[in-house]
């Protein structure tokens, strides 16, 4: 533990003052980030949610250090890490194009006022380490771009249902996971049942779409397959 912090330890006026002002510090640091990349949680935000639960955290101690009322400490923190999953959950956001986004805000939300708590209680080296996790998190491993594979829907119109499950059997077997499956049934103008299965394929790796195409039409009973 640093020394310099152990006069800042006790609950009184100025450490109160100091930490209120070591919060803002650390929730204006990481919301200063956020802003710049124009995400929905930015600088303000960013230090309420870091100065409320520092000042949850201190009521928590005040009641029992000071009040010597019989409760636990640590409640209202517990309260806070829970109400913080409800804010952040306001941050994600699902695109017309099936992707999450908002997820790291949410995170970042989340993690900012556990760093409140642990000022608010006083431990004023994980909060600054903590910060600078967080900022490390969000500015330097930012910049790392892991290359996903695109997933793809795929429109199979097949005649019956054994058709399909040659259709499944060949995704999986290829490493193609079936994210949704969606079944239509229509006649032809002979009367005859055909079905179309509008499937939502996520791939491990990259997919030659036009072989993939020719493999499945080759299947015994399937019409055609269109990809989206």
């Amino acid at each position: 533990m640093l020394s310099f912090f152990d006069s800042f330890r006790d609950i009184n006026t100025v450490n109160i003052l100091f930490r209120m002002v070591f919060a803002v510090i650390c929730g204006g640091v990481i919301g200063i980030e956020r802003s710049i990349k124009n995400r929905p949680a930015g600088f303000r935000t960013h230090i309420l949610i870091i100065t409320g639960a520092t000042a949850a955290s201190l009521t928590g101690h005040y009641v029992y250090l000071v009040m010597g009322l019989p409760t636990d400490m640590s409640r209202l923190g517990a309260q806070v890490i829970t109400g913080l999953g409800f804010i952040g959950a306001g941050t994600i956001i699902v695109t017309g194009a099936r992707t999450v986004k908002g997820l790291t805000t949410a995170a970042g939300l989340w993690a900012t006022g556990i760093m409140g708590l642990a000022i608010g209680a006083g431990f004023y080296e994980g909060a600054l380490l903590g910060t600078i996790a967080i900022l490390f998190s969000e500015i330097v491993l930012g910049k790392i771009k892991v290359k996903r594979v695109k997933g793809f829907q795929c429109v199979v119109n097949y005649l019956n249902k054994d058709s399909l499950d040659h259709v499944l059997r060949f995704c999986k077997d290829r490493g193609i996971a079936i994210k949704a499956l969606q079944i239509e049934s229509v006649r032809d103008e002979s009367g005859v049942n055909v079905y179309s299965a509008f499937i939502n394929l996520q791939p491990n790796t990259e997919v030659n779409h036009r072989e993939f195409v020719h493999r499945i039409e080759a299947i015994d009973g399937v019409l055609s397959v269109i990809i989206r």
